[in-house]
């Protein structure tokens, strides 16, 4: 392994005690991961592995785990924390920093790109405020599979290399509660370019620490908005419009797939449009725009699935405005703001038209759009079953044919009302009119469409049953769940179980439904 410190070249905490405190002027500070008594690997990613140019034997052997573990260095690395701050459901929350997490180097992968390695759960940090550093098996489990998820599903994320269980109790109060419980401890080696967020930057920008501030950027600049050819404040802005592109391409994915982040908060928005910080997240299973997996949320829904592109937008203003003291004028960064709102907008239709098997267009489709929103929320609906029978729905005249052909996609379809068949039937002859219109092969069109609808995501009850399993010493579901996850649009003989309806006993179960941030 060629490893390298590129970001220890920035601002360092002179303090390097390990405590709970306030860190100014710097980016990071130093500390080194606990070392756990009896660690094990649980799961490793293969394919992570191989990328980063590690081979199958060497991710089995006895170093890999000590180094995923926190028990022995990455190379000649040095471990730290990166220090950020925050807005938190909407309000400045200052110093946050890595609580749980602790990076243990970068690594030239085997395209000689550097990749950074973050183990998450490894231990206290000085940005730990209250938390004692640790994460619990079942957020870890969620965190390894999701990542891994979201790539094979196209979307821009941060990988999973290493799932590794501690061998320590950790205490947890899951729902906040008082129902306080011990639980199996683990470690994510998590793998980014960067896990530089918004927050990075909003830090030392509300301390008016203008010298950490342009040091930082200057970093980011050089390291990974190289391609940029302008320079001092042109540059910064020509980076500031390639965040928001980024990010705006990646919350329609989310949309796109029905993935809920849970907790968009500014220290979790990646400068690199990333996702990042797998917590509360959840994936749309019955159709409802309101929904939230986060508990914290159940009552003002900020970040509910319907909420995220505007929500992204927010959090791009709040980037902008830490960058504001480099720039010096806000209505360079506006025009780039507004900017970015149009082509989220078109961004989104766009991504809507490829559901459909429609040529991509920026209007003309907003009446088939608002026909198909309605028809999702007016029955309980799996909105992944619902466009994979879309596919090579006959699209017949005759209203019981779309309806028996379609009802594997409804959660209760015996009791579905004559007027929520009429409803179906009706978007059923729009979209008919438009693929006519469009001269839209039938075959093409389920290509096409399965080439963009997944029918295997991490649906949050199978997350918990490998949750369930792996808390018993069982692994086996978790290996399968990956396996089955790396080919999230093919259809795989014997995994029906892994493409069906979220089941009953799961619609209120603790971990299926709703999630909170303990981990």
């Amino acid at each position: 392994m060629k490893t390298q410190n590129q970001f220890l070249e920035l601002p360092a905490d002179p303090d390097e005690s390990n405590y709970p405190r306030q860190v100014f002027n710097s980016c990071y500070s130093f500390v080194e991961p606990v070392k756990t008594p009896k660690p094990y690997l649980i799961a490793h990613s293969s394919e992570m592995a191989q990328k980063l140019g590690m081979s199958e034997e060497f991710a089995l052997s006895s170093e890999f785990l000590k180094i995923m573990s926190g028990q022995a260095p990455l190379g000649d690395c040095k471990s730290y924390a990166m220090c950020y701050g925050g807005h938190q459901f909407g309000n400045w929350a200052g110093q946050l920093g890595d609580g749980r997490a602790i990076n243990i180097g970068e690594i030239l992968d085997a395209d000689s790109n550097s990749q950074v390695l973050q183990l998450k759960g490894a231990g206290p940090t000085p940005y730990s405020r209250s938390g004692d550093g640790y994460a619990v098996l079942r957020s870890s489990v969620r965190e390894f599979l999701c990542s891994e998820a979201m790539h094979h599903l196209g979307i821009p994320t941060t990988r999973a290399l290493s799932l590794v269980g501690t061998g320590e109790d950790v205490m947890r109060d899951m729902f906040y509660n008082g129902n306080v419980q011990m639980e199996p401890g683990a470690i994510v080696c998590r793998v980014a370019p960067s896990f530089l967020r918004f927050g990075n930057y909003q830090l030392p920008a509300s301390r008016n620490d203008k010298e950490t501030l342009q040091k930082l950027v200057d970093f980011t600049m050089k390291s990974h908005f190289s391609h940029i050819t302008k320079e001092g404040v042109e540059g910064i802005l020509e980076m500031f419009a390639q965040v928001c592109e980024t990010t705006g391409k990646m919350v329609v994915d989310w949309m796109r797939v029905g993935f809920v982040h849970g907790v968009m908060n500014t220290d979790n928005m990646s400068i690199l449009g990333l996702t990042i910080d797998y917590g509360p997240y959840g994936w749309l299973e019955d159709y409802d725009p309101a929904w939230t997996p986060n508990t914290t949320d159940s009552g003002m829904r900020r970040y509910c699935y319907g909420a995220q592109p505007q929500i992204a937008q927010w959090n791009l203003c709040r980037f902008g405005d830490a960058l504001l003291p480099l720039i010096g004028d806000v209505e360079p960064l506006q025009e780039i703001l507004e900017q970015s709102s149009i082509d989220l907008g078109n961004r989104f239709s766009e991504m809507m038209c490829s559901k459909l098997a429609l040529p991509a267009s920026q209007s003309g489709e907003e009446e088939l759009f608002s026909s198909l929103n309605e028809l999702l929320q007016s029955e309980e609906i799996d909105q992944i079953l619902f466009y994979r029978r879309l596919a090579n729905c006959p699209l017949d005249e005759k209203p019981e044919v779309n309806f028996d052909h379609m009802q594997e996609a409804y959660y209760s379809p015996d009791k579905c009302s004559q007027e929520s068949k009429a409803q179906l039937y009706d978007f059923l002859c729009q979209y008919r009119k438009r693929l006519d219109e469009y001269k839209v092969n039938p075959q093409e069109r389920e290509e096409s469409m399965n080439r963009v609808n997944p029918l295997y995501v991490l649906r949050n009850y199978l997350a918990q049953l490998a949750i369930d399993e792996a808390t018993e010493g069982k692994f086996e579901r978790i290996l399968e769940t990956l396996e089955v996850l790396r080919n999230p649009y093919t259809e795989q003989e014997g995994k029906e179980e892994f493409g069906a309806k979220r089941p009953k006993w799961a619609r209120s179960r603790p971990g299926c439904s709703m999630l909170s941030c303990s981990s």
